[in-house]
């Protein structure tokens, strides 16, 4: 008798709405995030632009020269062929005197005659030697990435997808503030490395929290909604990028939208399926009972009561992803297509200045595209499938992948002017 009683919570969904306005609410509560999330994936490309440097040579004002600017420079930073200044060597200072036959690496940093604002390349020098400096951050952020996905995906079912959205997007706000205020580089990278884990977060726990809320034949609707707010997202990104040029300020303003939702915690619901599993019935209950009012369905106290904790299946681990055929083969497949997946989606959007265009246009038309390509998932995957549609835009990405460097460049530097 007792186990006539219960029901699964998905039938309980189709009772309430699958799709009604509870579940548009969610999504539209869910796209705010992933609106904001590209400021801090994307947004150190903005910063560490290549602008014009060379050698600070300042000491040679020691020796007692009345030179102008153009005279020190000449004394004492090389030209290359082309007359431009060298960028990473300067002549070898003597005893009073300058040795022209010698060079040598900045001793005393560098000077950046053409930036009225701070960037992060121009006040932590990244440049010359310290240049990969860069791309290292940017990894380590990835890192940060990966071991936020390792950390607070299983965290999330514990304590629940709300309540890890709300804390990845206190990690974001706050962290990301923080890396504005950093010192040195090194805390700015250590800072930033917390962001990426947030992010990871944040991008797990809204995926669960959409699909335990909304209906099986809905689910992909509402996820690719999420991830066109994404895209224009990224749009926004290239307005702000230029509207803000003080690295340190850009930090602060495209972080403080993540702590401005707050207010989170009173509507963000949490997930009652979740909350089931829990054995907290009654929080379930409650939860399941204002989703269906803002439906405008009707849920019967008989239908709640055959709500129960369903069974706990046996644990598994990690290892028995390998020992079974089937989801070895999925597993293995699926991660080499995240693989590539993340490694040109990122080796491309992180690389916009490569292109030789206008930076901040490159970034607009690069969100832009993304709003036709992601909706148009909606029909696809109805019309081909999951497979056919993945297997499709890989291909088509490979294609323009292998075209891109065939492009002459000459033809890239005249469209850009």
């Amino acid at each position: 008798m007792g186990e006539d009683r219960k029901m699964e919570f998905g039938d309980l969904l189709k009772v309430i709405g699958e799709f009604g306005r509870f579940q548009k609410l969610l999504v539209f509560l869910l796209c705010i995030p992933n609106f904001l999330t590209p400021f801090h994936m994307f947004g150190q490309v903005f910063i560490v632009t290549e602008v014009t440097h060379y050698c600070n040579t300042s000491w040679i004002r020691g020796f007692g020269w009345n030179l102008t600017e153009v005279e020190e420079l000449n004394l004492t930073v090389p030209r290359k062929s082309d007359g431009s200044l060298e960028e990473c060597r300067m002549f070898t200072p003597g005893q009073g005197s300058l040795q022209f036959n010698s060079t040598e690496k900045c001793r005393d940093g560098w000077v950046y005659p053409e930036v009225p604002q701070p960037t992060l390349r121009t006040e932590f020098n990244l440049v010359c030697d310290r240049k990969n400096l860069n791309d290292i951050s940017q990894s380590i952020l990835m890192a940060g990435v990966l071991v936020g996905a390792l950390v607070f995906g299983p965290l999330s079912d514990r304590i629940g997808s709300r309540n890890m959205i709300l804390f990845s997007l206190f990690l974001m706000g706050s962290f990301g503030i923080g890396a504005g205020f950093a010192p040195n580089l090194y805390v700015y990278i250590a800072l930033r490395f917390v962001v990426g884990s947030a992010f990871a977060g944040i991008s797990i726990s809204m995926a669960a929290l959409s699909s335990e809320w909304v209906g099986a034949s809905y689910r992909p609707l509402a996820m690719i909604i999420t991830h066109c707010c994404n895209a224009m997202g990224q749009m926004a990104l290239a307005g702000l990028a230029y509207g803000i040029r003080n690295w340190r300020l850009y930090q602060i303003v495209g972080s403080v939208p993540a702590l401005c939702l707050f207010f989170y915690i009173w509507i963000l619901p949490s997930s009652a399926r979740w909350l089931v599993t829990r054995g907290k019935i009654e929080e379930a209950k409650k939860v399941i009972r204002r989703a269906a009012s803002i439906n405008k369905r009707s849920v019967s106290e008989e239908l709640l009561n055959k709500l129960a904790p369903e069974k706990k299946a046996k644990s598994g681990d990690v290892l028995d992803l390998f020992r079974k055929p089937h989801l070895r083969k999925l597993l293995l497949i699926m991660a080499w297509v995240w693989f590539v997946d993340s490694l040109v989606y990122y080796g491309v959007s992180l690389h916009v200045e490569d292109f030789g265009l206008d930076i901040y246009r490159t970034q607009l038309v690069f969100g832009a595209i993304e709003l036709p390509a992601r909706a148009s998932c909606i029909f696809l995957l109805q019309w081909l499938g999951r497979k056919k549609c993945q297997a499709g835009w890989l291909l088509l990405a490979g294609v323009i992948c292998l075209i891109i460097p065939a492009i002459p460049k000459s033809n890239v530097e005249e469209d850009s002017h």
